[in-house]
């Protein structure tokens, strides 16, 4: 009776906190509020503190003022020749305020005044004595989300370009403007996806490079691609993609699909394509996914293509995990690795970037109880979380550029495929939380596979790495961690400009992409970071090409082909790539 009382209490909470979740966009309030009231029972107990704001509020007060008299006095009285000179020319480096109208009056007074204020309040957030760095961080970021809402970037008669176009013409921006809004919302309570999105079809000219699904279990089908040259490297390649995104993120439209790249540089390519987990699979947990995903894939391959080692690809959390499963195959003297690429993949999660913000005790225990009567949490439901980590680029860029200029960007195929959303498991997602974000067990020797410890250092095999400049989600420094526990026979970094997804997808056409790479020999001495970046060249294209002719030089040869699946061991062809899970909403 006593435990039935207690799942009865489980069970309101996790209602409660559901119907909570859609105001709060599945933040914590409790978390929230904790950092908050440490940081004002810190501030209120610190008055040396209060005394350096006091004096710094004093000081923006008088530098307000000063630039204000001396815009004034120049509007007032023509421009002067050093003034004439610098018309049109932004005085700060932030992108909001870059354009040439910002620095005419009265539009200066407003930026340079919320700027002001901007950077008062991020030294009153910051630097409290006693507050601990997460609620730090906490505070001046949730601080930083209510002052973006007051910037005059966001209204048409503090915004210099908008209130321009408006006047131009006559006010039709702001009708064209309405009426996206309008259909966005319709889209969006409809469960549509964005507009634009329906020139991307799967299997038609995103995700088309042509293959057969050759294995398929509760949580995967593995895709293996069809061959285009006439022979083809000896080691086939294993790509293993995050399962919060669905996998063609890898094979997008022809021209910038790694899956293609590599067909058309003879290499042997196989994909997971994961299973979007429905309120039946709540159970699945991160050995699972190692399991029937990562293991069961080399399983296959190795039936289908004997005797042979593979490259073992990982990206974001599909790095993770087969790190995980390397870790596991050398402790247990697995040698069906070759090598292994993680790309944007972290092992450390200490410094997981700005994510972190909303990761504690508290919040991991809100997403389980959001978690716990669906079985899932939605991606869809992070949406708001993961726009504010950005909040001009992914939230208000788009409501000046969509709602008050009434203009809509061009839909590509990497933002389509951004907008095909996925679920994950309750279990798997919860252990994911605990054990690598909060306790950090993967790093630190304690994850445990078939209930013995696993170590990074026992991966011996070459390991190929990349970090992005701009990632947000899986910082470029975290990802170079792995460098501190590898004993690796050699470990080459690189780190490519762009962010988390546009870093990674970097096809050799691409006019702007740049990249570092440098090699780490087993034995050498570790290099940090910083220095890193300093000792490291530029280099100008695309990483996607040393990365293949790093895949070459360990490949032991060519040869014929493999067929398509292994009938005779199990493994039929069950239909033609993408497969019916990529499908799945």
């Amino acid at each position: 009776m006593e435990q039935k009382r207690e799942d009865l209490l489980l069970d309101l909470d996790s209602v409660i906190h559901g119907l909570q979740s859609k105001i709060t966009l599945n933040i914590s309030p409790v978390s929230q509020s904790l950092a908050f009231i440490d940081w004002l029972a810190s501030l209120a107990d610190s008055p040396s503190k209060r005394l350096e704001l006091f004096v710094e509020y004093l000081k923006g007060v008088s530098k307000f003022y000063d630039e204000f008299w001396s815009i004034v006095f120049s509007f007032a009285g023509g421009l002067s020749k050093e003034g004439k000179e610098n018309e049109g020319k932004s005085s700060v480096n932030d992108p909001r305020f870059s354009a040439k109208e910002w620095e005419i009056f009265p539009f200066n007074i407003f930026y340079r005044s919320f700027l002001l204020a901007e950077d008062w309040w991020m030294k009153a957030t910051k630097g409290v004595p006693g507050v601990s760095k997460h609620h730090e961080n906490v505070v001046s970021f949730m601080v930083k989300q209510i002052l973006d809402v007051f910037s005059p970037t966001n209204y048409i008669f503090t915004n210099p370009e908008v209130f321009k176009l408006t006047v131009e013409e006559w006010g039709a921006n702001l009708v064209r403007g309405w009426v996206n809004f309008l259909e966005d919302w319709r889209r969006n309570a409809a469960g549509e996806k964005p507009v634009g999105t329906e020139k991307f079809v799967i299997g038609k000219n995103i995700a088309c490079t042509p293959g057969k699904v050759v294995y398929r279990n509760r949580l995967i089908e593995l895709i293996q691609y069809s061959p285009t040259t006439q022979e083809v490297y000896n080691e086939p390649i294993l790509i293993v993609p995050a399962w919060i995104m669905k996998y063609y993120i890898l094979d997008l439209s022809p021209q910038n699909s790694m899956v293609k790249f590599l067909v058309d540089k003879g290499h042997t390519v196989f994909m997971i394509s994961w299973k979007n987990p429905t309120s039946e699979d709540r159970d699945i947990s991160m050995e699972d996914y190692r399991k029937l995903g990562v293991m069961s894939a080399i399983d296959a391959i190795s039936a289908i293509i004997p005797d042979r080692k593979l490259h073992a690809v990982g990206y974001c959390l599909g790095g993770t995990i087969l790190a995980i499963s390397a870790a596991a195959m050398a402790r247990d003297g697995d040698e069906r690795l070759k090598t292994m690429t993680l790309l944007a993949a972290q092992t450390d999660f200490t410094e997981a970037g700005e994510i972190m913000v909303f990761i504690d005790e508290a919040e991991v225990r809100y997403l389980e109880d959001i978690m716990a009567s669906k079985g899932y949490l939605d991606t869809k439901e992070m949406v708001g979380a993961f726009q504010m980590l950005r909040s001009y680029d992914q939230f208000w860029s788009r409501i000046i550029h969509d709602y008050l200029m009434g203009e809509r960007s061009e839909m590509i195929d990497l933002m389509a495929w951004n907008a095909d959303a996925t679920r994950m498991p309750y279990k798997m997602h919860s252990e994911y939380l605990r054990k690598l974000f909060l306790n950090n067990d993967l790093f630190e020797g304690r994850y445990k596979v078939d209930g013995r410890s696993i170590v990074l250092s026992d991966i011996h095999v070459p390991v190929f790495m990349v970090g992005t400049e701009k990632d947000h989600v899986a910082p470029w420094k975290s990802v170079y961690k792995f460098n501190l526990t590898s004993d690796a026979e050699t470990v080459t970094f690189v780190l490519t400009s762009g962010g988390h997804n546009a870093g990674i997808v970097s096809e050799p056409n691409h006019p702007r992409r740049t990249y570092r790479i440098a090699t780490r020999k087993e034995g050498e001495k570790y290099v940090d970071p910083d220095s890193w970046v300093k000792q490291t060249p530029v280099s100008k294209g695309s990483w996607w090409i040393p990365w293949e002719k790093w895949l070459c030089e360990h490949s032991s040869g060519k040869t014929n082909p493999p067929p398509m699946g292994a009938p005779e061991k199990g493994y039929v062809v069950l239909g033609d790539a993408p497969g019916t899970y990529v499908f799945e909403k």
